[in-house]
C-alpha cells in the first residue's frame, strides 16, 4: 500500500527533533509499502528555514527508503503567536496542494499538532478516496485554551468543533498516551477506534561507546560535576523557569551544574533570566542533532524534565523521559500524571510537585548524595524500557494498525459492489 504521511514537524535520522514518525516510515517501507512523508520546510526546533530550501514550493528526497516531500512553509514559527499559525495554515495549503498530485495513495495519515493538518488529512483523503487515519500526538489546542493563549470563546468552540468532526470521519485515531484516551472518548470517540501506541525510543541509539562520557564532559568544561541534563524544547508549557530557580538555589553547590539542550521561542528570554541572576552553575547548549543527544545523556549524571502545572499536561509522555531512561539515568520528574506512573513504577528517578523549585533541589541534592542509588534508579529506567517501551514495538503496532484499516476499507468496498445476481 501506499502511505501518506502530513507531518509539519518531520524530521529524519539527519535532522534534529523528534523521530517517531521517520520511524514508522521506515519501519513501513521496510515492510515492502511505499511511504511518502509531506512536511514543511522550517525548522521546528529554531524556527528557521535551512538555506538549502530557500523559496521553493516542494523538494523531494529520498530517506531511508521512503520519500520526503517538503512543501514551502512560512518560517515565524517562534516570532510570535500570529505568526505560528500563519505557518501552520501556510503549509495547511501547501502541503494539501502538493498532495494533489501523488498517485495510488490508499491511507493518509496527518500527525497532530497542530490540528489543522487534521484538515488537510480529511481533504485528501476524500480526494483520494483513501480512509484517514488520524494521529494525535498532543491535545494542543485545549493545551492553549488552558494556558490562555487563545481566550476568546467562539475560537475555541470553532476548534473544538472542527476536531470532533474530525474524530468522528476517522477509520481509526491513533495516540501516544493512554491519558489522551479519555479525552476522546469523552469527545465522542468510540474507544474500539481509538489506537494506542505508546511513545518509545529506538534502545539501539542509546549504546555509546567507551569514552564518550569523559569526551563530552571534557568538551563542556565540567570535570567531576554532579550534572543535571534538560534535553529538549524551550517553550512556555516546558516551565524551564523553575529549572533556572532551582540553579539559583544551589549557586553555594559548586559540585552541582546544570546543561539545556535544546531550542525553542522562550530560549533567548531563558538565557537573558540566567544572566540577570548570575547563575555561573547553567549552560545553554543549543540544538543539537539528534545523534547527539544519547552522549550528552551519557555525560550527565540525571535528567529532568519539566511541565507548567496545567491539568492536561498529566495526560502526557514526555520523549524526553523516555530518552533520560534509555541512558540508564535517573530522571527529576516535575510533571504528574500517567508519565509520573511510568517513573515511579520503574524505581527510575524522583518525583517532585511541579512548580516547586525548592523541591526539585532537594531532589537534586538526595541524588547528588547517593551516587549508588542514583546508578541503581537508572539501570532499572533503562531495564523497564528494554521491556516496556522499545521503539520496534511501537513501529509493527503502527504497520498493524494501517494495513488493518486498509484491509477493512477493502472488504468494505467489496461488500458494496453489486454482485451479477443482483444487477441482473
Amino acid at each position: 500500500m501506499h502511505i501518506l504521511f502530513l507531518h509539519q514537524s518531520f524530521s529524519s535520522r539527519k535532522d534534529l527533533g523528534s523521530g517517531r514518525a521517520n520511524d514508522f516510515a521506515r519501519c513501513l517501507a521496510e515492510a515492502g509499502h511505499d511511504v511518502t512523508c509531506m512536511a514543511g520546510t522550517f525548522d521546528y526546533l529554531t524556527g528557521n528555514i535551512p538555506a538549502e530550501y530557500g523559496r521553493r514550493f516542494r523538494i523531494r528526497e529520498q530517506v531511508d527508503g521512503y520519500t520526503v516531500l517538503r512543501t514551502w512553509t512560512y518560517g515565524g514559527y517562534h516570532k510570535s503567536y500570529v505568526r505560528r499559525i500563519a505557518t501552520f495554515l501556510s503549509f495547511m495549503v501547501t502541503s494539501f496542494l502538493a498532495g494533489l498530485a501523488i498517485r495510488d495513495c490508499d491511507v493518509v495519515v496527518p500527525c497532530t499538532p497542530p490540528f489543522f493538518l487534521g484538515l488537510t488529512g480529511f481533504a485528501l483523503a476524500r480526494w483520494h478516496r483513501a480512509p484517514l487515519v488520524y494521529e494525535v500526538r498532543d491535545l494542543w489546542s485545549e493545551v492553549a485554551f488552558q494556558l490562555g493563549i487563545v481566550r476568546q470563546p467562539l475560537i475555541i468552540w470553532v476548534v473544538r468543533r472542527l476536531e470532533r468532526f474530525l474524530y468522528r470521519r476517522a477509520a481509526m485515531v491513533v495516540v501516544n498516551s493512554p491519558g489522551f484516551v479519555t479525552s476522546l472518548e469523552a469527545a465522542g470517540v468510540p474507544r474500539e477506534r481509538i489506537v494506542l501506541i505508546p511513545n518509545g525510543v529506538d534502545l539501539s541509539q542509546f549504546r555509546t561507546g567507551p569514552g564518550v562520557r569523559e569526551r563530552v564532559r571534557q568538551e563542556l568544561g565540567l570535570g567531576d560535576k554532579f550534572v543535571i541534563l534538560y534535553a529538549g524544547a524551550h517553550g512556555l508549557a516546558n516551565g524551564l523557569g523553575t529549572i533556572l530557580q532551582t540553579a539559583r538555589l544551589l549557586q553555594n553547590r559548586p559540585d552541582v551544574f546544570f546543561i539545556f539542550v535544546g531550542d525553542g521561542k522562550e530560549r533567548p528570554r531563558l538565557m537573558e533570566e540566567a544572566q540577570h541572576m548570575g547563575l555561573g552553575n547553567v549552560r545553554f547548549v543549543g540544538a543539537q542533532p539528534k545523534q547527539r543527544i544519547p552522549e550528552f545523556i551519557a555525560a550527565a549524571d540525571a535528567g529532568v524534565a519539566t511541565l507548567l502545572d496545567v491539568p492536561l499536561f498529566r495526560t502526557t509522555y514526555p520523549n524526553k523521559v523516555f530518552d533520560y531512561m534509555a541512558g540508564a539515568r535517573p530522571t527529576l520528574l516535575a510533571i504528574d500524571g500517567v508519565i509520573r506512573d511510568v517513573v515511579e513504577t520503574a524505581r527510575g528517578g524522583l518525583f517532585v510537585k511541579p512548580g516547586n523549585p525548592q523541591a526539585l533541589a532537594d531532589a537534586v541534592l538526595a541524588l547528588r548524595d547517593a551516587p549508588g542509588e542514583a546508578r541503581a534508579m537508572g539501570q532499572r529506567a533503562r531495564a523497564y524500557v528494554e521491556k516496556h517501551f522499545d521503539r520496534r514495538r511501537a513501529e509493527e503496532q503502527m504497520r498493524d494498525c494501517l494495513e488493518r484499516v486498509l484491509m477493512s476499507g477493502r472488504q468494505g468496498a467489496a461488500a458494496r459492489q453489486p454482485t451479477r445476481a443482483s444487477s441482473a
